[in-house]
């Protein structure tokens, strides 16, 4: 590998000189397709959009269908020379993960549950030991025979009843993420007839073990509007409608308390929250509700004891804090404080433990676990001296012990699981991540966090990693990533597929744009609605910070993003299409103007306090002023790659395939535009955990070949 950065590195000069001639070559020897334009106007308010594209949203027209398949043609043409580098980046990915790998148990109602994987097999198999390790294993579900004859499958929802005798479990075969609730018996391995369709694939068992309560979408929509609850052996079409969500801009789901007393239905929008509660002893009594909804009161609740515990940001508690009422009394003037709301603390999270509160919080963007006792006696906060990580709490199922499980990982350490007891402070690694291959040293990678200034003013943070000894003078290739939306943070993780990046002379780059929250809650207050703006000039400062600081060039500039992550590539590739040498677009939310005003379409509605509602005027204008879609024009833009999933559910494949006919109409370079539609696949990608490689290979050498990088 050594070998392989060397001659990278000796290779970047010539072929910045040389990529422009052989990309118009290229483009000179195959034609790409064209998209007929069939002139739609669009009118709102008084104003009129022509859309060309418009009719490419007819999904079953044989007409869209050979379009795609012409552009997926083009893209299988275009990237011949690469076919055999793909394949060998696939398996170099591969060959650094643990085919016959499994997951550290963790103990549940007296059962140690594990997920493993076996060599060669590309899905998981659920298992369970009774009360021992050294118990004999009894497989729950093996997806792989699963999954036999279908092109994609996923299993999720796993809810094993109290009794331990049954469980639920949701399927989807399409990616269009509508699942089939079935119920397996778990003593005779028989699966029930009766199946539940187009739900979430989540359930959750009452107390009596045949109870069952799930959450079913629109299905147009997809929205998830209603709980049911079903009787185990009975017929679904008999099954009770508990509740349903009425407001649009709302869904609902179903769950019950750690302490497994109470069974929870959950309202969520983008600024409010609702809850109902209700014995699980007593599945056929009435739900109450908690706290009644109010625009802008966003809680959550967790139960302990007597009490209810609240993370709430009520009174303005922006960053949010934690308050408690008694469970007889929930509304809110009953609630008191626990943990104050802090300007410079988001508080994130809690675990509730018998002896035990720990609380996830945020500070200066740096993950942080505060772990304190119910009697007082104990008050710290786990040790963490890197700016360039990620700590969390994970499957803390049990409620009645002292240790705390969390994960730790950073740019340049591979994720490990500790148990750590809370009491002794004793910490144990259950398991670090194997980077196989054994070319893999940490010590030979570097990362650090920097600050670039926005145009307004703001620090923007990027975490960064590459390999020692990298010299800054412009000439490497640097791969930006970021998301920006929903307030999601994307945290410094360690990945071994970048690996590939890493050790070809890449430099790796993260940007904390607004609209996540790792600056805490008004980071994302300032990156939405009528700031979103906000979002797409952090990334276009962060990249000319880089470019300043002599990380890499605009001729070595990578900018990636998926989703709204595709939208920030959008809008970066019409904003400042000269910092980028090349720009991968995956899932892109690139139509949003027309999305936003179709309340038909899975999502829209309930992303009006994310966007806006473009049925306002002061809405619409804005949206429009950096909708991508809206404002391709007839100028030069980058290299670039677009993704997407035939049966996406969440930004429907028609975005991105209006948007590249668009740029393949006015664009006027000579660069290339690459389109590949997953006619198999969804939001997500491939199902399988090695198919989904194949999806990286395939960004990876896209530009790669742009570096002139050939092995």
């Amino acid at each position: 590998m050594k070998n392989i950065l060397f001659v990278s590195m000796l290779t970047l000069i010539f072929a910045a000189s040389c990529k422009q001639k052989e990309t118009s070559k290229k483009n000179m020897n195959i034609q790409p397709p064209l998209a007929e334009k069939i002139a739609k106007n669009l009118e709102k308010h008084g104003d009129v959009r022509v859309d060309n594209y418009y009719w490419l949203n007819e999904k079953e027209n044989p007409e869209v269908i050979d379009y795609l398949e012409r552009e997926n043609d083009y893209y299988e043409k275009m990237t011949a020379h690469t076919t055999n580098f793909q394949k060998d980046l696939f398996e170099e990915m591969k060959s650094r993960i643990k085919e016959d790998d499994s997951s550290v148990p963790y103990f549940y109602n007296g059962y140690y549950y594990i997920t493993r994987y076996e060599t060669g097999k590309d899905y998981p198999i659920y298992t369970r030991k009774k009360e021992s390790l050294d118990a004999k294993e009894e497989i729950l579900f093996n997806v792989n025979e699963m999954a036999e004859g279908h092109s994609f499958y996923n299993l999720n929802g796993i809810n094993v009843s109290p009794d331990n005798k049954w469980v639920a479990y949701g399927v989807d075969t399409v990616s269009r993420r509508k699942y089939t609730i079935y119920i397996k018996n778990l003593e005779t391995g028989e699966v029930l007839p009766q199946s539940i369709a187009t739900t979430t694939g989540g359930s959750t068992w009452a107390n009596d073990n045949k109870t069952l309560f799930y959450t079913r979408k629109d299905e147009q929509t997809l929205r998830s509007n209603q709980i049911f609850k079903h009787k185990r052996g009975e017929n679904p079409e008999n099954d009770a409608l508990i509740f349903t969500e009425e407001d649009e801009t709302f869904g609902t789901y179903v769950y019950k308390t750690k302490s497994r007393k109470f069974l929870v239905i959950g309202s969520y929008s983008t600024l409010s929250n609702e809850f109902q509660v209700l014995d699980a002893d007593t599945p056929d009594g009435e739900f109450s509700v908690f706290q009644k909804r109010e625009r802008g009161l966003e809680y959550t609740i967790s139960h302990f004891g007597n009490d209810f515990y609240i993370v709430t940001n009520k009174d303005e508690a922006t960053n949010f804090k934690l308050m408690k009422t008694p469970q007889s009394k929930t509304s809110k003037e009953n609630w008191t404080e626990v943990i104050a709301h802090r300007d410079d603390v988001l508080l994130e999270d809690v675990d509730i433990f018998k002896e035990y509160l720990v609380v996830s919080e945020r500070n200066n963007g740096l993950n942080k676990i505060h772990i304190m006792s119910w009697d007082k006696t104990q008050d710290y906060y786990l040790p963490f001296d890197s700016e360039t990580y990620t700590a969390y709490t994970t499957q803390n199922i049990e409620f009645d012990t002292k240790v705390l499980r969390y994960g730790y990982n950073g740019l340049t350490t591979p994720a490990s699981v500790i148990d750590f007891n809370m009491e002794t402070k004793e910490k144990k690694v259950k398991k670090e991540v194997e980077v196989l291959g054994g070319e893999f040293d940490k010590n030979n990678y570097e990362s650090k966090r920097v600050w670039a200034t926005a145009t307004d003013g703001t620090k923007i943070p990027i975490s960064l990693v590459y390999r020692k000894g990298i010299k800054l003078d412009g000439s490497n290739p640097l791969f930006q990533y970021a998301y920006g939306s929903y307030g999601s943070t994307i945290d410094p993780y360690f990945s071994t597929v970048r690996l590939s990046l890493l050790d070809r002379g890449f430099i790796y780059a993260i940007t904390h744009v607004r609209g996540g929250e790792y600056l805490g809650r008004k980071w994302y207050e300032d990156g939405k609605l009528l700031k979103k703006k906000n979002t797409f000039t952090d990334f276009i400062d962060a990249s000319k910070y880089l470019i300043e600081e002599g990380y890499t060039s605009s001729d070595h500039l990578y900018a990636s993003g998926g989703s709204a992550g595709g939208l920030l590539m959008g809008a970066v590739s019409n904003m400042a299409p000269e910092l980028y040498n090349g720009i991968i677009a995956a899932v892109p939310f690139v139509d949003v103007i027309t999305t936003m005003l179709d309340d038909s379409i899975p999502l829209t509605t309930g992303e009006y306090d994310e966007w806006g509602n473009p049925n306002d005027p002061e809405y619409y204008n804005y949206i429009k002023s950096y909708s991508p879609y809206d404002n391709v024009e007839s100028k030069n833009y980058p290299n670039m790659f677009v993704t997407t999933g035939y049966h996406d559910s969440q930004v429907q494949y028609w975005e991105p395939a209006k948007w590249v006919a668009k740029l393949r109409e006015l664009k006027t370079d000579e660069n290339l535009l690459l389109f590949h539609t997953n006619m198999e696949a969804g939001h997500g990608g491939a199902s399988g955990r090695f198919e989904a490689l194949k999806e990286v290979a395939m960004d990876y050498a896209f530009i790669f070949d742009l570096e002139g990088i050939k092995e």
